[in-house]
């Protein structure tokens, strides 16, 4: 007895089947799991990210764990050294009290170091965020609207062409006296050094931000946009802003160094924060005199100053690399 025969599909079945969806193997990848594979890639990124989320946690929980007063004078305990240089040297004025010394006023150096690190931070994050916006802002309405862009590029170029620390230093200069009496010494050189550094430091992001939308304002979805009536408000904030957003992110890490360089170099000069208001750059000018008998009251400062500007341009670099659709397959 023969068994039966198996019918075979009939052609429109064959057809119909072959063109019928079929389901994905893989879900689809989101781009910020792209970005992310590929910033994990990118050692020196690593590094950048981790110390920067280190030093920022240090200096905002370190004045609670580390309590002692960073201004608090001392003559008693004056001139201390850390207390790694026991090793070498046994009659090394040393204490535990004092970790890292102390200078010639007695104020603890650990405590300073903490201090200043979150007055250079919050100074860079603060210019940053706002030199970010000035940017943003010129360099979409520079790139959108054609009539606005030769004013808005040549003004640019102007602010470009300028010395920055002259500038900076009569700024300071000529508005230190009236934002002490309204807003008192701390808070009123603040406002200052944020105010100046995020006006001198705008251009590169606008520029940047520029070129990318006169490139994305001719795509097609943009055109079609504006077709059906789309505000240009709306193309801007829904079509032109979120596709910038990469650049706009390489700017802010670079920023952020450059603010907390510039901080620090105004406090070095000495036209930045009161004498008693601690600050990275700050306690390297005033260790500068006593240098050579005091080489760690420069060398603490200027590694944590060295390493997180270090790390910001490395996470930067990873950032740009991340980011770029043409190197993340790489």
């Amino acid at each position: 007895m023969t068994e039966p025969v198996a019918a075979s599909p009939a052609p429109d079945e064959i057809a119909i089947e072959a063109l019928r969806d079929r389901e994905p193997s893989r879900p689809p990848r989101s781009q910020w799991r792209d970005v992310w594979d590929q910033l994990r890639k990118h050692k020196g990124a690593l590094f950048g990210a981790g110390f920067l989320l280190f030093i920022t946690l240090a200096v905002l929980v370190g004045p609670f764990i580390w309590t002692v007063d960073p201004q608090q004078i001392d003559i008693r305990n004056k001139d201390m050294r850390p207390i790694y240089t026991a090793i070498w040297d046994s009659s090394a004025k040393v204490s535990w009290a004092k970790p890292l010394g102390s200078d010639q006023l007695g104020r603890d150096q650990l405590a300073q170091l903490i201090a200043g690190g979150r007055a250079s931070m919050a100074v860079g994050w603060a210019a940053m965020l706002l030199s970010l916006v000035i940017g943003t802002a010129i360099g979409v309405i520079a790139g959108y609207f054609k009539r606005l862009d030769g004013p808005l590029m040549r003004m640019t170029d102007l602010f470009l062409s300028l010395p920055i620390l002259p500038l900076l230093l009569v700024a300071v200069t000529l508005f230190r006296q009236p934002l002490n009496a309204n807003f008192g010494p701390e808070g009123g050189m603040f406002i200052l050094i944020v105010t100046v550094i995020a006006v001198t430091s705008w251009m590169p992001t606008a520029r940047i931000v520029r070129g990318d939308v006169l490139a994305i304002k001719e795509r097609e979805f943009v055109l079609a946009a504006r077709s059906i009536g789309t505000t240009s408000r709306r193309i801007i904030s829904r079509h032109l802003l979120p596709n910038v957003l990469s650049p706009i992110m390489v700017s802010a890490a670079l920023g952020l160094a450059t603010a907390i360089i510039t901080e620090s170099a105004l406090s070095f000069l000495g036209v930045g924060f009161p004498s008693d208001f601690p600050t990275w750059g700050k306690m390297l000018a005033d260790a500068v005199t006593r240098m050579e008998q005091f080489p760690e009251r420069v060398i603490l400062p200027g590694v944590a100053i060295s390493l997180t500007v270090l790390s910001v341009n490395y996470l930067g670099d990873g950032l740009r690399d991340a980011l770029d659709p043409r190197i993340r397959g790489r």
